[in-house]
């Protein structure tokens, strides 16, 4: 794996249409077999239509940021406090640049926040089925904390793995 030397920095609502587009095709790219196609147009719908990126960036307590290589948005990671833990909520990077790095280094940065806001760990929901999203997540220091079904609306549930990166 070679690290590549990227810039992160917030989203912004100029970002937001550029924001939702990048998920779409990251999610189209990642996400068939794991659930249905209609499963991921309710949820792409539910959380990156544009006046949810807009809420979310007005949110005290959430934290939008982006990331960039040689002036390409390439990902992204948004963190919250949610139900008193820190929580990475959203963690997504281009198919392209999948396994070079890119993830840990936004890891690292939201990591950092919840140092310094004086949380013990990062938590995060992953789908059970998605086998290179969460190796990738155990080989950043995050371990399967517990199993749960979400019923999240529309006739679908979340099948995740909750799990835990102490800090």
């Amino acid at each position: 794996m070679s690290s590549l030397n990227i810039e992160i920095r917030p989203i912004t609502p100029p970002d937001v249409p550029a924001i939702s587009a990048l998920a779409r095709e990251i999610w189209l790219a990642t996400y068939p077999g794991i659930i249905t196609q209609a499963q991921i147009d309710f949820m792409l719908e539910q959380r990156y239509g544009h006046e949810r990126l807009y809420d979310d960036l007005e949110d005290a307590e959430k934290w939008l940021d982006q990331a960039f290589l040689d002036g390409r948005r390439i990902g992204f990671a948004f963190s919250e406090i949610y139900k008193g833990e820190f929580k990475l909520d959203k963690l997504y990077i281009h198919p392209d640049v999948q396994r070079k790095g890119v993830g840990g280094q936004l890891i690292a940065h939201v990591a950092e926040r919840a140092r310094k806001l004086d949380y013990p760990c990062v938590v995060l929901a992953v789908n059970k089925r998605n086998e290179k999203a969460i190796g990738s997540y155990k080989k950043y220091g995050f371990a399967v904390r517990e199993a749960i079904v979400d019923d999240i609306g529309g006739g679908f549930v979340m099948d995740d793995y909750i799990m835990e990166k102490k800090l």
